[in-house]
Formats: C-alpha cells, structure tokens, sequence
C-alpha cells in the first residue's frame, strides 16, 4: 500500500509542477496588457472584505505578536488547484503584503500570479466558518465550497 501511494506521488508530482508553470507563465504573460496605470494598480492588489478585517482583528486581540492572515495557492482541489490560508508571524522575501485598517495580507510571489485582484472575505455558514476567495478574476471556475479554482487558459 505504502509503496502504491508513494508510485502514485512519484508521477502526479511532474504533472502538477508542469501545470503550475504554464499557468504561471500564462498569469504572466497576460499581465503585459496595454490597460492604463490606475486600472492596473486596482487589478494588481488583493482586496479583504470587511468581514475578513473584522475577523482578523478578532483573532488578533488574543495573541501576543501580530499574525497575518497568509493566502497560497497549492495544486490540488477538485478543480486543479485550491486556496490555503494560514496564520503567520513573519513574512518571506518573495511576499507581497496588502493591508487594510492594519490587517495585512501576505501572498508569496508564485501564488500572487494566481490571484491579483482577488477579494478574500470571512464567511459564517451553519457547517462551516472560514476565509476565502470570493472573487478571482484569474479562475474561470470552481468547486461551490469556494476552496479550489480552475485557471484561465
């Protein structure tokens, strides 16, 4: 069993690596398009809702050390890739951060490709509470939980 899974890793691996980089290179590529400076720098940031600032400075009353909410995007999800949001303390030298109200939002410069001008909200459900991307104009669609995306070709 343990050695079935480990051959099934062995060639997904290549196949998700070689996914990521086209798309990475397709994100890049489009992003060279002739749209005046102010459209760009709205479509360039990575926005939170007003939930999403609530719910980070919720979090953050109880801690010790400023903590940024981290969104990545990994391959994986039903649709191809997914988001991943964790609670950071520090920031890496490829991060871009984006704050609002002193919140701060920190994507690392691959997954950043993946969600310039996105909106990241904080959604209260009666089966889960969570952040997510609630817009994302790079994904063409998705899975309904909201927590994976396909890339635009």
């Amino acid at each position: 069993m343990a050695s079935s899974s480990s051959s099934l890793i062995r060639r997904i691996v290549p196949f998700f690596t070689t996914r990521i980089r086209q798309n990475y290179r397709l994100l890049n590529s489009s992003a060279s398009s002739a749209l005046s400076q102010p459209q760009v720098e709205a479509l360039d940031s990575v926005l939170m809702t007003e939930s999403c600032v609530r719910r980070m400075k919720e979090l953050q009353a109880g801690e010790h050390k400023e903590k940024m909410l981290r969104l990545s995007v990994e391959a994986g999800g039903c649709s191809g890739f997914q988001y991943e949001f964790s609670l950071d303390d520090k920031t890496n030298s490829d991060d871009r951060i984006f704050e609002r109200d002193g919140v701060k939002l920190v994507v690392d410069n691959v997954s950043y490709d993946f969600v310039k001008g996105a909106t990241v909200d904080y959604v209260e459900e009666l089966i889960r509470s969570a952040f997510q991307v609630s817009t994302n104009p790079s994904a063409v669609g998705g899975c309904s939980c909201k927590s994976s995306f396909m890339v635009k070709q």
